[in-house]
């Protein structure tokens, strides 16, 4: 775990704690989290995990807005218990008043998609074809079917594949 990621999460806390006059239970951190999301808390594991390549990437803008995001989940469950909205005003709260942020609902690093391997699917009708993801492509192969909306023919694979 990069130490300069846990100093910012123990900040976030200390801040926390100042601010609130009470402790609060570190959270375990990881960085097992892939795809578009920056960060996720799992309020009931005390749980944060975080993108690795979003932080190398993004690194004093994800240590200063991310992090404290997330702590900020962790800590309006803990004040304010499960039954409030995600980004609603208490969590908004936390952003503005403890940690003096925009309370940012989404991140806006670039992020570099994944090109996906589809099965190209064919129907009675002229020049029509569907690209299925590698999921519904097995799901076929174990006898699930597709209409096609127009026609109402089953949709077949034509043993073509192409990269999106």
């Amino acid at each position: 775990m990069p130490d300069l990621l846990n100093q910012r999460i123990e900040s976030c806390y200390q801040q926390a704690e100042a601010f609130f006059k009470r402790s609060f239970k570190r959270p375990e951190v990881s960085l097992k989290l892939r795809g578009q999301k920056a960060g996720v808390a799992h309020l009931h594991e005390n749980l944060l995990r975080f993108n690795p390549q979003l932080y190398r990437e993004n690194h004093a803008h994800f240590l200063e807005q991310t992090v404290a995001h997330e702590v900020a989940h962790l800590i309006a469950h803990q004040m304010f218990g499960s039954g409030i909205q995600p980004h609603g005003e208490e969590w908004q709260l936390i952003m503005r008043g403890v940690y003096e942020l925009p309370p940012h609902r989404c991140h806006t690093y670039a992020v570099q998609r994944r090109t996906a391997l589809r099965y190209i699917y064919r129907c009675k009708c002229p020049e029509q074809d569907f690209a299925f993801s590698a999921q519904r492509h097995t799901l076929v192969g174990k006898g699930r079917r597709y209409l096609c909306r127009r026609c109402r023919a089953t949709l077949v694979f034509s043993g073509q594949q192409r990269r999106e």
